[in-house]
């Protein structure tokens, strides 16, 4: 018991570190970051190849994908609900030296659905699309939306850890489960999904994609101080 309190001391003082770099451009563009709407047209162009490369398989991949993030963003509120770890926002503690963006969310906050659900989503889809640097892509994107939970004030960075690790496991089984599904169900279909990659031209538009909401996001934060729209 005192060893886990000692981990979780340390984990509200290395909390507290990364919760003090902020300023008010940051807040903006975390603010958009972590936001899921942010992302739409990332999510879209990602479902685009799903539908392009896996021609008549797509409703399955699609159905285990929509199955990887629901299971992901419920086992994660329960884990919520069972823990019942306040969030730093909710923490007596140290509420008062929090830096919260906008909103404080839920009472509890271990483990992080935000963490749950975007690494569910870059297991899951990298193991479907196997190309590289749309691995590291999808791993920076998880770790930069991860990251704005503990800017924002809502989460410890055990909280996104846990979330991180509990989406990694969903997104493996998922892929397991389809991988099995197809063997036994779907053998003599083409393409079949395990040796279907995402071609290098396909993940540099990605990429593009993702770059170009990057930029948007920058200069919305950059219009918004400048004529003091915040």
């Amino acid at each position: 018991m005192e060893f886990l309190q000692k981990i979780l001391e340390l984990d509200s003082e290395f909390f507290l570190f990364l919760n003090s770099f902020h300023n008010n451009f940051w807040d903006t563009v975390m603010l958009m970051v972590t936001r899921k709407e942010t992302w739409f047209p990332f999510y879209l162009v990602i479902l685009f190849y799903v539908f392009k490369n896996f021609k008549s398989k797509w409703w399955l991949v699609v159905l285990f994908l929509a199955l990887t993030i629901l299971l992901s963003d419920q086992l994660s509120v329960l884990v919520k609900e069972t823990v019942q770890r306040l969030r730093p926002v909710h923490n007596p503690d140290i509420q008062h030296m929090v830096h919260n963006v906008l909103r404080k969310g839920g009472l509890y906050g271990f483990v992080s659905s935000h963490a749950a659900n975007t690494f569910a989503l870059f297991v899951f889809i990298t193991r479907i699309f196997r190309n590289r640097g749309f691995w590291l892509l999808m791993l920076f994107w998880a770790l930069l939306v991860s990251y704005s939970r503990i800017y924002s004030g809502v989460h410890y960075p055990l909280d996104i850890v846990s979330g991180a690790a509990l989406g990694w496991l969903i997104g493996w089984g998922t892929y397991k489960l389809l991988m099995f599904v197809e063997i036994h169900f779907f053998l003599a279909r083409n393409p079949k999904i395990e040796t279907t990659n995402l071609s290098a031209r396909q993940a540099g538009q990605v990429f593009l994609v993702f770059a170009v909401l990057s930029v948007t996001v920058i200069i919305m934060a950059t219009l918004l101080h400048r004529y003091n729209f915040l």
